[in-house]
């Protein structure tokens, strides 16, 4: 494995209004992150994105929150690569899944976005959809409830008693591709 830093972005939406919502659920795990590195996020000029660096699984890291909203986190994270030079196979993204069960977490490299718009806005950014994904189980919404509504509801009091433990498990799994890589990392998680 190269000894280039590693970027890991947190995708979610601005604001004290999102803020608590299941679609800022990697958000949230980026602010884990950036705990265990020590550092405080501040804005990166050049891309936009709050950002610290520092190591986490024994390497060099950059930890970044897009500013913008999830369906433009594509430019800030190309420009963010481009400015520290870390190729896509380097770039662990953190992201709601609404198909995965709530509390669920899975990695993956490449394949499609599932109509996930902070997702497809980095493929198209990066021009290349081969970069890794954590995917944080969100559930499917209740009823008829419209997906996009759903994500962007914060989360039940029950998923709530939870949610510490499973942001920290978030955490744990962009760690062990930091350290293990991918498929290592698949193979203890999953």
């Amino acid at each position: 494995m190269s000894d280039g830093p590693w970027l890991v972005v947190g995708l979610g939406n601005p604001g004290p209004q999102y803020e608590k919502t299941r679609h800022n659920v990697g958000a949230m795990v980026a602010d884990v992150l950036a705990d265990r590195v020590g550092g405080k996020f501040s804005v990166h000029k050049k891309s936009g994105a709050e950002m610290v660096q520092g190591r986490l699984a024994g390497g060099p890291v950059v930890v970044a929150k897009t500013r913008s909203y999830m369906n433009l986190s594509g430019k800030p994270v190309a420009a963010l690569a481009r400015f520290f030079s870390i190729p896509a196979d380097r770039i662990v993204v953190v992201h709601d899944e609404l198909d995965l069960d709530y509390g669920t977490i899975r990695l993956k490299q490449g394949g499609g976005e599932g109509g996930h718009n902070g997702l497809r806005s980095i493929s198209q950014a990066l021009t290349t959809k081969d970069y890794v994904r954590t995917r944080i189980g969100i559930g499917r919404p209740p009823g008829r409830q419209d997906p996009a509504d759903f994500v962007l509801k914060p989360f039940s009091s029950v998923e709530r008693k939870d949610l510490p433990v499973l942001l920290e498990e978030g955490a744990d799994a962009v760690e062990l591709v930091l350290q293990l890589g991918l498929e290592a990392a698949q193979n203890r998680l999953h």
